[in-house]
């Protein structure tokens, strides 16, 4: 296992772009390694954008990327409207937001969805990422879900129990209109976490997996 090192200080200011498809999909892909980050780097600029959302869901999502950045002192939370499951029949206006972004940020890292994700939406996500940010750090999270299409990831960020426990219980607490859903549970959330952890030979047990494409030294 090779340990990667941002080229950063404590101080330094770090630059974190957030991108999901739907209102739970980057707390259930990177929440904790976004906990993390916070905890490890004190000048962080957060951006979050979630794509896919409802009045409801709206709701749920912004209170939601409140509690994780509760602690970050530069940050913006966008929420789309656009629809849940036809975002390839969007491309056009979503595109059009990712030219927003550029303009707006440049970011030091880029968490996304994996490319080859079953879920047309989180493909979508995934490739205009690439297609828009060219010049950048891009790690892939990953959902599971009933698609079954959890890979083999490169990049693992090892996590502790504390951090894992404020994950999952933030999510649950948030997002109430998911609740019925027979995996949207801590079994889940934290058996992922388990298993990544074991890949990765994490010393607190947990981990979040992403996969890396492109990176240099």
């Amino acid at each position: 296992m090779i340990e990667f090192r941002l080229n950063k200080t404590d101080e330094s200011e770090y630059k974190i772009l957030c991108l999901g498809a739907h209102c739970d999909d980057i707390e259930i892909g990177c929440g904790g390694t976004i906990l993390k980050l916070i905890e490890k780097y004190k000048n962080v600029s957060i951006y979050w954008v979630v794509f896919s959302s409802n009045e409801e869901r709206a709701k749920e999502a912004t209170a939601s990327a409140n509690i994780f950045l509760k602690e970050v002192q530069t940050k913006k939370v966008i929420i789309k409207n656009f629809r849940d499951g036809f975002l390839p029949f969007q491309g056009i206006e979503i595109k059009e937001c990712f030219e927003e972004l550029k303009q707006e940020f440049s970011p030091d890292i880029i968490l996304t969805h994996y490319r080859d994700d079953r879920h047309q939406d989180h493909r979508l996500i995934s490739e205009l990422t690439w297609n828009t940010f060219r010049n950048h750090l891009i790690l892939e999270y990953e959902i599971p879900k009933y698609d079954g299409d959890l890979g083999i990831p490169n990049f693992f960020m090892h996590l502790d129990d504390a951090i894992c426990c404020r994950k999952i219980q933030y999510i649950l607490d948030a997002f109430a209109t998911q609740n019925h859903k027979q995996w949207f549970t801590e079994e889940t959330f934290r058996s992922i976490l388990r298993i990544r952890g074991i890949e990765s030979n994490s010393p607190g047990n947990y981990a979040e997996a992403f996969y890396c494409r492109k990176i240099f030294f």
